[in-house]
């Protein structure tokens, strides 16, 4: 097996993530470089390639695709609207990509990497990692092998959690369409993507509506100043306090915007939070993406369904009705019925048939285990003789963004957008 030298353009919390466990792949993979404009994140992608192996750091992506071809595969890890000009200079370059979803910010952007991976032959593994996990993979064996039937309609809801919503996407990177990209691309092309998959039918239509209702200054509580650290008289009963990213359970969210999270002082990090962006009220900053976005898609075949993107709840949900049954599973059955899927036949008496998903032991359990799963086969992917068998390639992802870009789109415009089939 021929190991695949691997370079990381953009060193943040994904990109780490990756290459920690690329290190436990060592026959498989190597660590030849990284680049990011803070020295501390190449230093921790560094320490995972072995001591005196060949790593090259970088203080930009742009400085590091001067050097000449970096590796066999960059794994592009840079913010939203920085993947079209990176991904097409590391495929000009002779590389193949790991790329983060989006796989662009903006439609025309997309659409250019593709072309521009098709013209260069260019393998792209986008970094839709929810199809790699357990739990999904074994909705899809389901469904293929008939349990309910036909598909008719499904219902799919994701809880992005509210404290999630404030640290990413109204505090966070995530918080300005212009700098970023619609929520629903950033955060819910995942689930655009598991929809396509799922149903397994070129959508036709999509109508959408949401908007921002919560995380405004119309609901700031009286006398709440810009930013935590001044002083909130509502403080104590804030939800969204920002005093709370050094609690124990804020220090993983705060780990992934500060490098020193872990052992920074409570001190240290109010002192951070009195100049970071995640220091300001929740209901004073400059966030402009919907906390709420509801979905109706039509695929061929008058196959139907809707999708609920809500900052109100926790976790994701599913439920997809089919000629012979209902499946559903996801975050609520678990908290209710201890298992992660149920199964109903139609019919009179016909029992419940509760599924339970072996998930892995922590460590490699993020996003349920869709981290490991997409490097786990990321390499049979780049080298496979049919490029048609990767399972999140380029031209596959498309169709999420796709729909994405559509929803964006009837959302501003209250109209259904017809897409392309």
């Amino acid at each position: 097996m021929r190991r695949l030298s691997l370079a990381f353009c953009g060193s943040g919390s994904r990109a780490r993530t990756y290459a920690a466990i690329a290190a436990g792949m060592s026959d498989q993979f190597a660590l030849v470089a990284a680049a990011d404009p803070v020295p501390e994140r190449v230093a921790v992608i560094r320490s995972h390639a072995p001591a005196g192996a060949d790593f090259r750091s970088f203080a930009s992506a742009e400085a590091m695709f001067a050097a000449g071809k970096p590796a066999d595969v960059v794994v592009v890890g840079t913010q939203d609207a920085q993947h079209r000009d990176h991904a097409i200079r590391a495929m000009e370059l002779g590389c193949d990509l790991l790329l983060e979803k989006p796989i662009a910010h903006r439609l025309e952007d997309t659409l250019a990497v593709r072309d521009a991976a098709r013209r260069l032959g260019r393998r792209v593994v986008v970094c839709h990692v929810l199809r790699y996990t357990p739990f999904y993979a074994r909705v899809h064996a389901l469904l293929r092998a008939g349990a309910i039937g036909d598909i008719i309609s499904a219902n799919f809801i994701e809880g992005v959690q509210p404290w999630h919503q404030a640290h990413s996407f109204v505090r966070g990177h995530w918080s300005v369409e212009a700098s970023s990209s619609p929520m629903i691309l950033a955060k819910s092309c995942h689930d655009m993507d598991l929809l396509a998959w799922l149903i397994d039918r070129p959508c036709e239509a999509v109508s959408s509506h949401g908007g921002l209702s919560h995380f405004t200054a119309a609901r700031a509580p009286a006398g709440a100043p810009a930013r935590c650290t001044d002083g909130c008289p509502a403080a104590a009963s804030c939800l969204y306090d920002a005093h709370r990213y050094a609690r124990p359970e804020g220090r993983r969210w705060l780990a992934m915007v500060h490098d020193r999270a872990k052992e920074a002082s409570d001190a240290e990090v109010f002192d951070w939070l009195r100049t970071s962006p995640w220091g300001r009220c929740v209901y004073r900053c400059d966030n402009d993406v919907v906390d709420h976005q509801v979905i109706a898609a039509r695929f061929t075949g008058q196959v139907t369904a809707t999708f609920t993107m809500t900052a109100f709840d926790e976790g994701r949900h599913l439920e997809i009705f089919g000629t012979e049954g209902v499946l559903r599973g996801g975050a609520f059955v678990k908290k209710q019925l201890g298992c992660d899927l149920t199964v109903t036949r139609h019919g009179w008496e016909q029992p419940t048939e509760k599924i339970v998903v072996e998930t892995p032991a922590a460590g490699y359990a993020g996003h349920g285990g869709g981290d490991f799963g997409l490097m786990s086969t990321l390499h049979a992917d780049l080298t496979c003789p049919d490029p048609a068998a990767m399972r999140t390639s380029l031209e596959v992802s498309l169709q999420s963004h796709l729909m994405a870009f559509a929803a964006e789109e009837s959302r501003r415009s209250s109209r259904t957008v017809t897409l392309a089939v």
